[in-house]
């Protein structure tokens, strides 16, 4: 636990002694509302909730969360400092789990920032607070989600561009399994169990369950297991780099 908490601050830090951190909670913060307000049409729908937000924020954190997961393992390998990070005393497992909490924890205060929002339907209306809450529950795992899925692609280059193009592509794999436009496609193709099987792969379909203030032990079983799946596949191509180098 002393080595998580060592690469937690380490990599907490790291975020915040660079534009990183900074640029990414400036351009959320723009971002959200800005698609609540234009392209969701908050102020036109005469309901006093956060629907339009929620309806856009997969999308959003699907291209920023590989954006923040890129550096994780692939600066590691550009600067050549992995193999001091594997020679040290410190469990991988922790500092793969340390390095994810320090992004989920940014991730954390960029949906902080639309908080504001939360407060003005609370003025402007009697919105469903416990269904909101748990909507933010939901976009939570859901970042959390894609940046370990981002982590294990990072893990998998030592180039950072690389990393967020494979992030993100793998984020709009996972989010659009379950659209019906996708759906119709593979049913062409496939037998009907495995379209089923695909479109149960959807964390948009997952999401949009919790958002709706419907809480279930399978939907908060897939986002855990998808961010397990992702630190696991992580830990497995970092430790077969040891003594690799770059």
């Amino acid at each position: 636990m002393n080595g998580l908490i060592a690469v937690y601050r380490r990599e907490l830090a790291a975020y915040f002694q660079t534009p990183l951190a900074w640029v990414f909670l400036a351009v959320f913060a723009f971002a959200a509302p800005s698609f609540a307000w234009r392209a969701g049409r908050f102020f036109d729908t005469g309901r006093a909730d956060l629907a339009p937000l929620f309806d856009f924020l997969p999308w959003l954190l699907l291209v920023l969360m590989p954006a923040l997961a890129m550096r994780a393992w692939a600066e590691e390998r550009d600067r050549g400092t992995l193999e001091m990070l594997l020679a040290s005393p410190i469990p991988l497992w922790a500092a793969a789990l340390g390095k994810f909490l320090s992004a989920w924890t940014i991730a954390g205060l960029a949906l902080v920032l639309t908080f504001p929002m939360w407060i003005a339907v609370n003025y402007l209306g009697s919105p469903d607070n416990a269904a909101t809450a748990t909507a933010y529950i939901g976009a939570l795992l859901l970042a959390g989600g894609y940046l370990a899925v981002g982590q294990a692609l990072s893990a998998s280059t030592g180039n950072q561009v690389v990393a967020f193009v494979l992030g993100a592509a793998a984020c709009v794999l996972v989010t659009a399994a379950g659209l019906p436009m996708v759906v119709d496609v593979l049913s062409d193709a496939v037998p009907g169990a495995a379209v089923e099987a695909v479109a149960e792969l959807s964390a948009l379909a997952r999401f949009d369950s919790l958002r709706r203030g419907v809480v279930s032990l399978s939907d908060l079983g897939y986002f855990l297991s998808l961010m397990g799946l992702g630190l696991g596949a992580a830990i497995l191509l970092i430790d077969a780099r040891r003594g690799v180098g770059r």
